[in-house]
Order: structure tokens, then sequence, then C-alpha cells
């Protein structure tokens, strides 16, 4: 069956993907460049690897993107800290390539090369790995295949599984039992996760719930983010701040009406709004919504700032650090498709809001859970729920407390995994 399966990957799955992207090419800048860059990389590579110490172990991770590999940075950092290995990075998207070129504890960083048997060989020619981390889900049956054949060790870490996964339906679950057989250790976020893959047919012993490297990613982020000023000091001294972070449209329809009626109340708040995509046309409409109804400034000229309730955020990369000064969060994307990362607002211990469209965070379901984040369908209740979250400082307090204690049991995974991946150096 192993054998049927190869075929069909390889006579018509894989072409028809390259097919996919080779069209896709002329009508994306990132997808043409990401083409341009696995054509010249091979003999790039080579001339890089040939300056390393050969006698160093050669650990790779992939990731699919730019999101993936922040929850690889823990497990980075700590295993050069602790252990003298050469390092290669991979991403299949170019965001996480071009976003990842000056990452300091990587000797490599490279395009994962697509899936066909010649360019996966050649690429392991060169490479020579003793181990490859799989961060979460973007496996490639060649790519995996080959490892298994050279016996090189291979390991899916912050992986998930759901009950009904539609990688469990009949013809599709027995070609991903062909693939989950070849890793070495499958390290699950959580208990669940790792009962799950049990449905695979994979042996017991090499699945191992061992939590997620995003806690102690946004922990160690937020360390940081508590050392740098975006604002001086008592620029809101007196005032409540409410960050509204990865803003969407969708969201702002929500969220901005409340907030008015917020503040026709008289309490005190002030607003911070990032928008998921700070463009320009963006920026404008929100000064236009609050034209006549707030005063609005933007963050590129704070040092202005004259007492404004809305403060509207235009760059980018800062959001963790804003949320170190809200005393409650709205966490954007929750009305449109998806919600945005509900652990960066969490780690500091304060209350988090968001919308329906939060079943694709596990993070946001046991905030839910725990009554240390509020769920808000429409503006009514979005501003009952704010009026209440900054008229009660004790119930703030409270969900905050929650909020902080959920984070703080879970940080921890790095170091387990740490612990699995050593006896393959």
């Amino acid at each position: 069956m192993k054998r049927v399966w190869r075929l069909s990957y390889n006579i018509v799955a894989i072409p028809l993907l390259y097919l996919f992207f080779w069209i896709a090419k002329f009508f994306n800048k990132k997808i043409r460049s990401g083409f341009v860059e696995r054509r010249l990389q091979n003999q790039r590579l080579k001339e890089k690897v040939g300056t390393l110490n050969k006698s160093k172990k050669m650990i790779w991770f992939h990731s699919a993107s730019l999101g993936e590999f922040e929850q690889a940075k823990p497990i980075i950092k700590k295993l050069r800290e602790e252990k003298d290995v050469n390092i290669l990075i991979t991403f299949f998207s170019p965001s996480g390539y071009d976003n990842s070129q000056k990452y300091p504890y990587a000797d490599l960083i490279a395009y994962l090369p697509f899936d066909f048997s010649s360019d996966v060989k050649k690429f392991l020619d060169i490479i020579n790995p003793d181990a490859v981390i799989f961060m979460r889900y973007d496996i490639w049956p060649n790519l995996l295949w080959q490892l298994g054949n050279r016996n090189i060790a291979s390991l899916i870490v912050d992986a998930t599984m759901q009950k009904k996964s539609s990688r469990k339906l009949p013809l599709i679950r027995e070609f991903h039992v062909t693939l989950y057989k070849c890793f070495s250790d499958i390290l699950t976020v959580s208990e669940d996760d790792a009962k799950n893959f049990l449905d695979f047919e994979i042996p017991a012993q090499k699945i191992k719930a061992v939590g997620d490297t995003r806690f102690d990613r946004v922990y160690q982020k937020s360390l940081q983010a508590k050392s740098k000023k975006l604002f001086r000091d008592g620029l809101f001294d007196g005032k409540k701040i409410f960050v509204f972070g990865s803003s969407w449209e969708e969201d702002e329809n929500v969220i901005f009406p409340a907030f008015e009626k917020l503040t026709n109340n008289n309490l005190n708040v002030v607003m911070i709004i990032a928008p998921h995509e700070p463009t320009l046309i963006h920026l404008e409409k929100i000064e236009n919504y609050f034209a006549g109804k707030e005063k609005t400034i933007r963050f590129s000229s704070k040092n202005n700032y004259n007492g404004e309730s809305v403060v509207i955020i235009d760059s980018i990369g800062i959001l963790l650090t804003l949320y170190y000064y809200a005393d409650v969060a709205y966490v954007g994307g929750s009305f449109k498709q998806g919600i945005h990362n509900v652990l960066e607002p969490a780690v500091y211990g304060i209350p988090v809001i968001f919308g329906p469209k939060n079943r694709n965070s596990q993070e946001a379901q046991e905030l839910l859970k725990r009554d240390a984040s509020k769920e808000v369908t429409n503006m009514e209740e979005a501003f009952a729920t704010l009026q209440k979250l900054f008229e009660n400082e004790n119930y703030r307090d409270e969900l905050g407390g929650i909020a902080s204690k959920y984070v703080n049991e879970n940080i921890g995974a790095t170091e387990r995994i740490l612990n699995k991946i050593e006896k393959y150096l």
C-alpha cells in the first residue's frame, strides 16, 4: 500500500501542486521570488556548508511560515545556548524566509525545496542533517520518506490533531498513516492531541504531550517588551487603557460604537487601536469614523499627545508591547476569519475580549472555559462587557489573574522538547 501512495503522490499530487505554484508565480510577486531563490540556492548552500565545522551536528528546523517559526525560536535559542551545533532553518513561504534573514541563531537559512524526490535528494546531500524538526504540521511526503531511507531522525513539535480532523477521513487517513509512522517522535501540545494521533496506528511510545512553545515564546517576548518605552512615563495618568489589537473592519463595526457609548458614560478610557493592516486607507477610515466624536492621534505623533481618547497605531511589530500598557484588551479577527493571538495580552494578566469566530484557537477556548475571557457577539454585549470591566476594578483584576495563571501554568514546553531532541545529538 505504501508503494501505491508513493506512486500516486509522485505521479499525480506533487506535479499538480507544482503546476499550481508555477502558474501563481505570474500573479504573485512573493511566489515568484520563491521560485527564483530555490533555483539558485543549492550552489549557495554548498558554499556556506563548506565554511561550517563538520564535527558539529546539523539540526534542521522547518516551519511553513513566519508564524510557525515564532514557535521554533525558543527551542533554537536554548539549543544554541546549551549545545554546540549547526542550525539550519527552512521555510516554505516567502514571508518566513524574507523576514528571518537576520535571525542570529541560525547558521543557514533556506527555502524548503519543492517536494520532488530528485530535489529532496540533492538538498539532503548538501545539508546531511542529523535530525529534522518540523513545526506543527508542514510535512512533505518525499522529504519524510527520504529521511527514513537515510535513517535521519525526524520529529513533529507543537503538533495538534483534532478528534474529527479531515486527516482521519478513510482514504486520507491511510495516506497519513504511512507518513506519521515515519516520525521518530511526535510531540503534541496536549494529552488530547496525543490521544488523537493514536488513530494513525503510531506506536504509543513515539507520541508524547509536552506542551506548546507559544507560551514560552510569548513569555520571553513579554519580558523584553517591558523594557521598551513606547510612551513616555505618565502620559496616560488617571486614564484606563483599552488596547484593540489586530483590528479588522468587521471587529471595528462592533467595538467602535461600543467604545463611543463607553466614553459617553464619562469613563476615562483611552483606546489604542492597532489595525491588522495599517494601510493609509485603513488609518484614514478610522480617523473619519471618529471625526466629530472622539479626538484621535496617530502613534507617530505621540509626542504631541494632548489628551486624545483614540490613539491609532500606524506602524507594525509593536502589538505585544502595546498590551503591556493595557487594562483590558480586545483581540481582532474574531468577527472575520478567525481570532489572532490571545496569549499576547493574557501574558500580562489582563482580561481578554473577542468575537464569536474563535474556535480556531485552543487558547481562546481555554480562557473562556476558565472565565478569563469574554466572548461578545454584538455591540450591546461589547459595551456591557467593557463597562463592567472598566467600572469594577476587582472584577477586572480577577479575570486578569486567571489569564496570567493560565499562561504561567503552560510555560516549560521548550525544556521538555529539548530533552527529546538531545537523544539524537
